[in-house]
C-alpha cells in the first residue's frame, strides 16, 4: 500500500512539473511568457529603454586605453613551458588561428598563471576571449573539444 501511494505521489508531482510555463528574454530585452498549451504572450509590451537607446556593439568590443601594455609573465614558468610548446607565444598563435587574425593583433589583457594551469584573457579581432591551459593543453574556455 505504501509503495502504491508513493508511486502515485511521484507520478502526480512529475505531471505537475512537466506542465510549467516558462518566462524567457528576447534579444531586444523583452520578456515572453511561454505557456504549456504552446501559446505565448509578451510580459513587457515595450522594449526596455537601456536596450532601445543602446547602440549595438560593433566589432571593437574590447576598448583598450591609450598606451596599454601587456602584463609581464613569469619568465621561470614560461621557460618550463617551452618543451611542451605552451608558452604565451604558442597560446597567442592558437588564438590568432582560431579567430583568423595575425599574432600581432592578439593582445593579452590579463592572466592567472601557475606551472600546471593558467587562464589567459585576450583581445583578438576586437573580441574578448578566454583561453585555459592545463599542463601543455591549450583550449578556449567553455569548449570541450
Amino acid at each position: 500500500m505504501k509503495k502504491c501511494l508513493f508511486i502515485l505521489l511521484f507520478l502526480i508531482s512529475c505531471i505537475s512539473f512537466s506542465q510549467n510555463n516558462h518566462i524567457v528574454k528576447t534579444e531586444d530585452g523583452r520578456r515572453v511568457w511561454l505557456k504549456a498549451d504552446f501559446t505565448w504572450e509578451y510580459i513587457d509590451a515595450e522594449i526596455p529603454k537601456e536596450s532601445a537607446t543602446e547602440a549595438p556593439m560593433k566589432k571593437d568590443e574590447c576598448k583598450l586605453a591609450e598606451g596599454f601594455t601587456e602584463p609581464e609573465l613569469d619568465n621561470k614558468i614560461q621557460s618550463q613551458l617551452k618543451k611542451g610548446r605552451a608558452t604565451i607565444d604558442h597560446v597567442k598563435a592558437k588564438v590568432a588561428k582560431d579567430y583568423n587574425c595575425k599574432v600581432e593583433d592578439v593582445i593579452l589583457l590579463s592572466f592567472s598563471e601557475q606551472k600546471a594551469k593558467a587562464v589567459y584573457y585576450f583581445c583578438a579581432n576586437g573580441k574578448k576571449v578566454t583561453y585555459k591551459r592545463t599542463g601543455h593543453a591549450i583550449i578556449e574556455s567553455g569548449k570541450l573539444f
